[in-house]
């Protein structure tokens, strides 16, 4: 029987059918099974040549035919997918600096780019769902401008500090003070509202349009100098007049340079200069700040008799009425340079308030 089965097996193999068809026809036969159940038929005992060169060939044209097999019961989307997705070799681990292998000398410290502690364990990290990243701190000169410029009677090189018109009378060794206007004070912070601005051009003609006027001063700049102020004056003093009765005006300021300012307080009627009082200040180094003081200035008398007046008035309205036209302006000057450091426009109304005299500043603008 086995011989008449050789020939069968010989004939299948000339006319070209696979090992692989051979193994779908035997079914439960492995492929070693059938390469056993097909060496004999090809290669009879004793074909001349060694059985390990033979049984070498054979293997690899199984493998082949095996290889065959598998592409020929393929898809074409299988075979791209097979070799887009064939497994590749891992890039190896990013290694930072490891530290020595146990009994084996650690590395040198001069080769590496820096010293750094070995990384022994990650940290975790959790992604926030939002993150805010801080802003940048600003360049130093977005923050040169001090606290209280735009928000005080304040340019970049000088501060009204204090500001007063005032009465005093001794009576009794005992010395009453009545405050006319009074501009206290304050300790701003970058919280506090910016100062309201008023248009310049408004109250150009409630002061002197001569050399030296609002106008002139405010062309020539620097514009964030000028201000004004209006005051409700406290005219309630009851104080008799006599020897004892003194009335004057004092004033402090902060400056930032150690100069000489000269003061020049003009008073206006109709838009007309009437009176011009020029005072002289030196600075005084207190707490790392130049300090200029006018003290207890002695009032002109035609300021004196101006107050006298108004208080005569039977009604408030007239008084009210006469200062509309009435303006001080006060302005404050390097007397080196000539260069303005402050200008303040004063205006005035009678105060109705039961806390005495008050005020309100403005910055004066042209737009």
């Amino acid at each position: 029987m086995g011989r008449r089965r050789r020939p069968v097996m010989a004939r299948r193999w000339q006319m070209g059918q696979s090992v692989g068809s051979m193994v779908k026809e035997c079914g439960a036969l492995t492929l070693s099974r059938a390469f056993r159940k097909l060496w004999p038929s090809i290669h009879p005992a004793g074909g001349g040549r060694s059985s390990f060169q033979t049984r070498g060939r054979c293997m690899d044209q199984v493998s082949k035919d095996k290889a065959l097999q598998t592409v020929a019961n393929l898809s074409s989307a299988q075979i791209v997918s097979a070799s887009v997705m064939k497994p590749q070799t891992p890039f190896p681990p990013a290694v930072f600096w490891p530290g020595p292998m146990p009994g084996q000398p650690g590395h040198s410290q001069d080769i590496k780019p820096f010293v750094q502690p070995p990384y022994t364990t990650l940290p975790t990290s959790h992604p926030a769902s939002i993150s805010y990243e801080p802003m940048s701190p600003p360049r130093p000169a977005a923050i040169t401008a001090p606290v209280w410029q735009d928000r005080t009677i304040a340019s970049s090189k000088l501060r009204l500090m204090e500001y007063s018109a005032f009465l005093e009378t001794q009576k009794d060794r005992e010395t009453y003070k009545h405050l006319f206007v009074h501009i206290g004070p304050s300790n701003p912070s970058y919280s506090d509202p910016l100062l309201e601005s008023i248009d310049v051009r408004q109250i150009y003609d409630k002061f002197s349009e001569k050399k030296g006027g609002l106008k002139e001063l405010y062309e020539k700049g620097p514009r964030n100098a000028f201000f004004l102020v209006k005051f409700w004056a406290d005219l309630s003093s009851d104080t008799e007049e006599g020897s004892n009765v003194f009335y004057g005006v004092s004033s402090q300021y902060s400056g930032t340079e150690n100069i000489t300012i000269s003061v020049s307080t003009k008073v206006c009627s109709f838009g007309k200069q009437v009176v011009e009082k020029v005072e002289t200040e030196y600075a005084r180094m207190e707490g790392g700040k130049y300090m200029f003081r006018i003290h207890r200035s002695p009032m002109c008398e035609y300021m004196i008799n101006f107050i006298h007046k108004l208080k005569h008035l039977p009604e408030k309205y007239m008084m009210n009425s006469v200062l509309e036209n009435f303006t001080i302006l006060q302005v404050v000057s390097n007397r080196e340079t000539q260069e303005t450091l402050l200008c303040i426009a004063f205006v005035f109304e009678v105060s109705t308030s039961e806390h005495g005299a008050q005020y309100h500043v403005y910055r004066l603008v042209d737009d």
